[in-house]
């Protein structure tokens, strides 16, 4: 089966299969648990009988726990998705949990499942929250992860620090009046060497002064910029994908839907049919 953007986690409740995904076949029973990345095919084969819960998160959701979770080293929420795939690396891994944690979850799960079924998504909506944020408490120590080895501007816009030492960057004029030209003219095919002419800066020297004031580089700014308005596009008119790509500056389509999808989680399309979803809640 596939499970296009969401992240998937599959807890064993009780018998024994092998299952299958980008880590080869594995056996699992009772004790384990299967976590998947978006896009990623997965299959079950039963030695017999195996019972088993699937819960699915939103790809989104799951990169805005992420940032919060992270929010010492990360400097906004679009950095998020870079950092994540860079300490998230297996598209799919097989968790040994044990019985005893697999055991803690299962009431847990149940009350989800049970929540899920009776559609009290608003209601209980921060019981549902509750519940996602117990399970994650205890896969959380048996995911493995990646160790990330930050470039030097990787560490000048994700730098550690505690909420009560926290210097703010002087907010240097250069990087001011080059924010300010990439606000004021989004669609425009901005180059490093024409944004450093502007502040009479050498291209190296403006990167680390943008990077060093507003936490990413000239370049990744303007995308975020790009990505910003093409949401609002979406959100507030009807015009196609191809056209709000090239109304924020892309001339190639399938370039805003990969950097609309890299910031936002979704693409495009499911951005714009989420739209009714937001516009009919009370």
């Amino acid at each position: 089966m596939a499970a296009y953007n969401v992240v998937r986690l599959v807890v064993i409740r009780d018998g024994t299969a092998i299952v299958f995904s980008e880590f080869g076949q594995q056996p699992v029973s009772f004790g384990d648990a299967v976590l998947l990345g978006p896009s990623v095919l997965f299959g079950v084969e039963p030695e017999g009988r195996v019972t088993y819960t699937t819960v699915y998160i939103d790809t989104d959701m799951a990169l805005d726990q992420f940032f919060w979770q992270h929010s010492a080293i990360l400097h906004d929420r679009l950095d998020a998705h870079d950092f994540a795939g860079k300490v998230y690396t297996e598209p799919a891994q097989v968790l040994h949990l044990g019985r005893d944690r697999a055991g803690r979850l299962l009431p847990w799960l149940d009350e989800l499942v049970a929540l899920t079924v009776e559609g009290k998504y608003l209601e209980r909506f921060h019981r549902m929250q509750a519940l996602w944020f117990l399970i994650t408490d205890v896969i959380a120590p048996c995911i493995r992860v990646s160790t990330v080895r930050l470039t030097r501007l990787q560490r000048a816009r994700a730098r550690p620090f505690s909420a009560r030492s926290r210097v703010p960057e002087p907010l240097r004029r250069e990087a001011m009046l080059v924010r300010d030209a990439l606000h004021s003219r989004i669609t425009h095919p901005w180059t490093l060497a024409e944004l450093a002419a502007l502040v009479r800066l050498s291209p190296k020297h403006l990167v680390r002064v943008f990077t060093d004031t507003f936490g990413k580089t000239p370049t990744a700014y303007l995308v975020m910029l790009r990505v910003q308005e093409m949401a609002r596009l979406l959100r507030e008119t009807n015009i196609t994908v191809t056209a709000t790509g090239q109304r924020v500056g892309w001339r190639s389509r399938s370039r805003a839907v990969e950097a609309s999808t890299a910031h936002t989680g979704v693409t495009p399309s499911r951005y714009r049919d989420m739209r009714p979803l937001m516009t009919d809640l009370p």
